[in-house]
C-alpha cells in the first residue's frame, strides 16, 4: 500500500475480519503519541539536559516587603501634609465664637501655593485671599508657630478702628461673627488709621478683646500664609492651659484625662463642621 501524503513513512494495512489495525504484523506507533516522540526508539531514554537545573526563584524576606510598605506610607503622608493639608489644634480663644478652644481642624493648603521642601520654591497659588476669610499663617515673630485669624484688610486698604467699629477705606465693616467680652463703654477701642503695605494682610481675631493680632505686631506677609481651616474633625472641651502644657508628664496626664472623658467632653455637634 502506498505511503501517506505527509511523508511520515508509516503505512496502515486494511483490517482483517474480526481483527483490528493493531493486530497486524507491523509494529505501529501509538495513535496518541506526541509529535516530538515520533523519532524516539523503544527502550532508549532521552538524553539528559546539559548543565545544572535552573534554580528556583528566591522569595524576598517578609521584613523587606514590610519596610517598603512603610516607606510608601510615610512618603504619602509627607506629600499630603506638605502639599494638600494638615491637622492642627486650636489652643486659644482668639477666634471664639467661630472656632472654639479644643477644636481640631483640617487646614487646606493646596490652593495657597505650598512651599516645596528643602527649597525656596512655592507652587502657584490658586486662590486669592479676600476680606473676612479665615486664614492660617506662620507667626511673623516666630515662624515655628501657626496662627489662625481672619483677614480684615488687604494690601492698600486703610484700616481704622473707632469705638470698636472697624472701618476699611472709610466704610464700616459688617462683622456678625465678632464678640466683645469686655462690655464696659470705657473699653471701646481705637486704632489707626493704617495703610496695609503691599504683599501683606491685616488680620484680627473674632474675639476682639482677647486676641493677639495685627493691631499689636503688624500685618502678615503673604509668604507666611499656609492655608485655611476647612472643617472641624474633632472638638474636645478643655481649657487653654491644658492644651498649652509642654512638660511630658503634664501632657501624659492630660491625654489620660482625655481618654477617660472622651465621650462626655467631646463636642459631637461640631464634628464635621465646615468653617
Amino acid at each position: 500500500m502506498p505511503n501517506d501524503a505527509d511523508g511520515s513513512g508509516v503505512g496502515f494495512p486494511p483490517a482483517q475480519d474480526g481483527g483490528s489495525a493493531g493486530s497486524s504484523a507491523g509494529t505501529l506507533p501509538a495513535p496518541n503519541a506526541a509529535a516530538g516522540d515520533a523519532g524516539a526508539q523503544p527502550g532508549v531514554s532521552p538524553p539528559a539536559p546539559d548543565g545544572p537545573p535552573a534554580p528556583s526563584p528566591r522569595r524576598r524576606p517578609a521584613w523587606l516587603a514590610n519596610l517598603r510598605w512603610l516607606a510608601g506610607v510615610l512618603a504619602a503622608v509627607f506629600l499630603i501634609r506638605t502639599f494638600v493639608g494638615e491637622a492642627t489644634i486650636i489652643p486659644t480663644s482668639s477666634m471664639e465664637r467661630t472656632i472654639l478652644v479644643g477644636d481640631h481642624v483640617f487646614l487646606q493648603k493646596l490652593f495657597y501655593g505650598p512651599r516645596v521642601p528643602f527649597t525656596g520654591w512655592r507652587l502657584p497659588a490658586w486662590k486669592q485671599i479676600r476680606r473676612q476669610d479665615i486664614i492660617a499663617f506662620r507667626y511673623p515673630r516666630d515662624p515655628s508657630m501657626v496662627y489662625v485669624k481672619r483677614a480684615v484688610g488687604l494690601a492698600g486698604d486703610r484700616i481704622e478702628i473707632r469705638r470698636s467699629q472697624v472701618y476699611v477705606n472709610g466704610r464700616g465693616l459688617i462683622e456678625p461673627y465678632v464678640i466683645h467680652t469686655n462690655t464696659s463703654p470705657f473699653s471701646r477701642e481705637s486704632f489707626g488709621p493704617l495703610t496695609v503695605p503691599a504683599g501683606q494682610v491685616f488680620v484680627m481675631g473674632d474675639n476682639r478683646d482677647n486676641s493677639s493680632d495685627s493691631r499689636y505686631w503688624g500685618p502678615v506677609p503673604l509668604e507666611n500664609i499656609i492655608g485655611e481651616p476647612l472643617l472641624v474633625y474633632w472638638s474636645y472641651e478643655a481649657p487653654s492651659e491644658a492644651w498649652l502644657r509642654e512638660h511630658p508628664i503634664d501632657r501624659l496626664r492630660f491625654y489620660s484625662e482625655v481618654a477617660r472623658h472622651f465621650f462626655s467632653k467631646t463636642r459631637w455637634r461640631r464634628t464635621g463642621l465646615l468653617l
